[in-house]
């Protein structure tokens, strides 16, 4: 049943959305080239660049997913953001060079170049379902914070706003995509600012600090060397491949490096997305914790929310516990402590978190459709309009997967472990191999293709462990999977190729 929607909060929502398709018309006029729609004719400033990652990073799982983990638990996961600024001195100090040097638009060209076709093939996949697999994430959450504000349908919300992001992003290509961002970050900014302040007001500063270090929440785990538990090195481990991977070889970065002016601006942007990304990331995790202390002070006011999931999940309420519900604390909060204008601003800056990570994500699986698949297998000598076209048909297909994928995933119970999962399984094996053309300079052919069979086996024993006999599951924490998978295949890689060199 819908609930009733004040109407200054609608007009703030439907200005915001035409904002958005104004942007990608205002920029549609531009797009007369394949390289115009991909790389914006390397025109983009650096400071832009910079919040256009930021925007990127600060997704709707951020949004939801950060105070959910500190509500229901504690702040281990804000380790996956103190590990950004060691690879981002990797990727700035080698990769964008690297790329900006070459001069091609997609990541896994290179990779063709070093190992052959098979491994551009197999690094695309990866990419491609990891693309899938962060859209229907955000899909998914924000569907959730607007079903518990509006009571309508999640299948909808998906369906609506899925449309929208492919419209204008199909219309206004990567400039859009970028100057929409940028808009997009200082949004979300501002809405999680008027968060923090609202729940300050109702709770107190020192009560929330000092219940959250009576009750432990601030704790980023034990750092004991134990990586059979979510621990401090376990989170800080997956973060840093995770976030290599991300700056280093996630197409939705690389292709963004070339918009730079030149390689100075994009090293630099990297930089400032760290900077932006991680005093904002504390602070959702402050705002998790804060929602947990003030609804200790006042549980009559989040009965109703728990009473509605015990019903939705069928669990008992007294066997309810706060990461069963953590994910829809925030909208719960919104929906029934926010006033109205404020509602509407909020549900923008919500809005803003998921439309500039899937919006970079289409355009980026576009062009790698038309880079990786289209020309070198389709029809190679395309002109300029045939491959505006392609690249426009493609974006709208990705879009369509992505709500599919999000509309599959409705009912899981934590968004953050969703896609730290989903992450971990994807980006293993093109991380690794990767690094093994990248690090190396012997290790050929042969010895790549066993090391990425091998990593695959072991990425897959990792993953699903649930599907083995209890003897053969693995021991290892799930976020291990990353980390242990892109290791094997750079270790099996050299060790392979060495042996072949010894017995030759």
């Amino acid at each position: 049943m819908t609930t009733s929607f004040p109407l200054l909060d609608g007009i703030i929502i439907v200005v915001y959305f035409l904002l958005m398709l104004g942007i990608g018309l205002f920029f549609s006029k531009r797009n007369t080239s394949s390289t115009q729609f991909t790389t914006a004719s390397g025109r983009i400033p650096g400071w832009a660049l910079g919040l256009s990652f930021y925007a990127t990073f600060l997704s709707a799982i951020t949004f939801l997913g950060d105070p959910g983990k500190a509500f229901g638990s504690n702040w281990n996961p804000f380790v996956f953001s103190l590990s950004m600024p060691f690879a981002a001195y990797v990727s700035a100090r080698f990769f964008v060079p690297f790329y900006r040097q070459s001069e091609r638009i997609s990541a896994y060209t290179h990779l063709e170049q070093r190992f052959g076709a098979w491994a551009r093939n197999y690094a695309m996949l990866c990419f491609i379902m990891t693309q899938l697999a962060r859209m229907g994430t955000i899909f998914y959450g924000v569907a959730l914070m607007l079903n518990t504000l509006s009571g309508i349908s999640m299948y909808w919300i998906i369906v609506v706003l899925g449309c929208c992001i492919i419209l204008y992003t199909v219309l206004g290509g990567m400039e859009a995509v970028i100057w929409t961002e940028v808009i997009q970050a200082i949004i979300k900014t501002l809405g999680a600012l008027l968060i923090l302040g609202i729940v300050l007001s109702q709770a107190g500063f020192s009560s929330i600090v000092a219940s959250g270090l009576q009750e432990h929440k601030f704790s980023l785990g034990s750092f004991r060397p134990d990586f059979f538990s979510s621990t401090f090195w376990v989170v800080f481990l997956y973060g840093f491949f995770i976030n290599l991977t991300n700056f280093g070889i996630d197409q939705n970065y690389i292709q963004r490096y070339h918009t730079a002016r030149n390689t100075q601006d994009a090293a630099r942007s990297i930089w400032l997305c760290v900077v932006y990304y991680l005093p904002v990331s504390m602070l959702f995790f402050f705002i998790g914790t804060a929602l947990y202390v003030y609804y200790q002070q006042h549980p009559e006011l989040i009965f109703a929310l728990k009473e509605q999931v015990a019903f939705d999940k069928g669990i008992a309420l007294p066997k309810l516990t706060p990461a069963d519900y953590g994910d829809k604390v925030l909208p719960f909060f919104i929906k029934t402590q926010i006033p109205t204008g404020f509602l509407g601003l909020l549900i923008a800056a919500l809005l803003s978190a998921a439309m500039s990570t899937m919006s970079s994500g289409m355009n980026s699986s576009a062009t790698v459709f038309l880079q990786d698949i289209y020309q070198p297998y389709l029809e190679p000598n395309a002109d300029a309009k045939k491959q505006l076209r392609v690249l426009r048909m493609a974006t709208i297909a990705m879009g369509c997967m992505g709500m599919a994928f999000g509309i599959g995933m409705i009912g899981v119970k934590s968004l953050l472990d969703a896609w730290w999962k989903l992450a971990g399984l994807f980006a293993s094996g093109m991380l690794g191999l990767f690094l093994l053309g990248f690090l190396t300079k012997r290790v050929g052919n042969l010895a790549a293709k066993i090391a990425a069979m091998v990593g695959v086996l072991v990425i897959s024993w990792l993953s699903f462990r649930d599907s083995f006999p209890e003897a053969w599951q693995s021991p290892f924490e799930p976020k291990m999977t990353v980390v242990i998978g892109t290791l094997t295949i750079l270790g099996v890689g050299v060790l392979v190729e060495r042996l072949w060199r010894i017995k030759n």
